[in-house]
């Protein structure tokens, strides 16, 4: 098992793409054990070969049309029409929109490439500092993952077989929590640092522009009740409501807003068909390594480690915790979902932890994993969007990284934060 961790961790290191990375690690144990290398590719096919897992390229295909058919404009306005008026208003209003993006995408990376693009520029314009900016949303994007839907819930719930609906309603509660401290992070530092120009509040204009970018908002805000509705009520799966957020989109998008022109419809899907081509390449090759490592007893090695160590569930997820924190920093989110998930998620379960709660502290764990370096996606969307290098975001968003560090041991031995709606 470490000979091939140590592998993987060295083509990591040589900056082999990860999928290859997990492929050829774990070569050496189907030729030492002479099996047939055909059970590579069939190991691949049979892990994608998923109804479940549809959901992870429509989900993409929806976050892109939205994207390019005005709801993430329409969705900052109503943000910042709303808290705009607050010391550090526009960067609050960039936290709120990542939330409400959040419910449509269900993926970090499209979060914060969505709301970045149009907020960086605007809250230079409003005169924050661009690092303090592109820190903001970098680290609001991780959000895109937590608040459902998400596209690492789905696959963590292939892997462990907990159902998708109750981890989904699990994200909520803390989803809404992180949100919430960050804006109140960001109003203390903004006022403490004097960041941003402010309107006067008066009422009268206030209520006004609040009610036109509500009016314009509408069709957009109804998305997320639609989805989530429809899975919470039963009336389609996590899938089929990946389907109708397409669909809704798309009607949105070309017919209603007509910001979408019809002949832009190929270049999306093939966007769309790419991104999704890179995350189930790796998903695939990520069910092979954790083929060889269940082969390999490995999740139950690892078990019998940790309870060597301790037996008390408050230990083992303070040492999960700082596993997956430092394993975050390192790995792409859906290899780690794969990998560790069948080997934590027993031990888990074994200790009287609840399986969606274990869920969604790995989870959480791993979307801040995408705002720290070295290999943090957040960071380098909103590096690439703001112009600036990885050294200048670290100072302002270390403040962040604290806020998201409490939220985490909050939601670790606050089950209740999980499960409150579930039960």
């Amino acid at each position: 098992m470490l000979f091939l961790v140590s592998v993987m961790l060295a083509l990591f290191a040589l900056s082999v793409p990860i999928a290859f990375a997990l492929g050829i690690a774990a070569l050496p144990f189907f030729l030492e054990r002479n099996l047939p290398l055909i059970a590579i590719p069939q190991v691949i096919f049979d892990s994608m070969d998923s109804f479940v897992l549809l959901a992870v390229p429509l989900y993409v295909l929806a976050g892109r049309i939205m994207m390019r058919g005005g709801v993430a404009r329409r969705l900052v306005d109503f943000a910042v029409a709303l808290v705009g008026f607050l010391k550090g208003g526009l960067a609050a209003a960039t936290v709120l929109t990542s939330m409400l993006f959040a419910t449509i995408s269900g993926s970090s990376a499209a979060t914060a490439a969505a709301i970045g693009s149009t907020l960086i520029p605007e809250m230079e314009r409003k005169k924050y500092p661009r690092p303090f900016a592109a820190a903001v949303v970098a680290a609001s994007g991780e959000l895109g993952v937590i608040i459902p839907p998400s596209v690492p819930m789905v696959i963590y719930a292939v892997i462990t077989g907990v159902s998708i609906t109750d981890l989904f309603i699990a994200g909520i509660i803390p989803g809404v929590m992180i949100g919430l401290s960050l804006i109140l992070t960001i109003i203390l530092v903004s006022t403490l640092r004097n960041y941003g120009d402010r309107e006067p509040f008066v009422v009268g204009p206030y209520l006004v522009n609040l009610a036109k970018a509500t009016s314009r908002a509408t069709l957009s805000l109804l998305l997320p009740f639609i989805i989530l509705g429809g899975i919470y009520g039963g009336i389609f799966t996590p899938t089929e409501a990946a389907v109708v957020a397409v669909v809704y989109a798309l009607v949105l998008g070309c017919f209603i807003h007509r910001e979408l022109p019809l002949r832009d419809l190929p270049k999306i899907f093939a966007e769309s068909a790419f991104t999704s081509s890179v995350v189930m390449i790796i998903v695939g090759f990520a069910f092979v390594f954790a083929y060889a490592l269940a082969l390999m007893q490995a999740p139950q090695q690892i078990a019998a480690g940790i309870r060597a160590v301790s037996d008390d569930p408050m230990v083992f997820l303070l040492l999960v915790n700082l596993f997956l924190f430092v394993v975050g920093m390192f790995m792409e989110t859906f290899a780690a979902i794969i990998i560790l998930a069948p080997v934590l998620a027993p031990v888990a379960v074994q200790l009287g932890i609840d399986p969606v709660h274990f869920g969604l502290i790995m989870i959480v764990n791993l979307a801040i994993g995408m705002v720290t370096p070295p290999v943090g996606v957040n960071l380098f969307v909103a590096c690439g969007i703001a112009k600036i290098s990885m050294e200048q975001l670290m100072r302002p968003l270390l403040v962040f990284l604290a806020v998201l560090a409490a939220n985490m041991l909050a939601i670790t031995y606050v089950p209740w934060l999980s499960l409150a709606l579930i039960r």
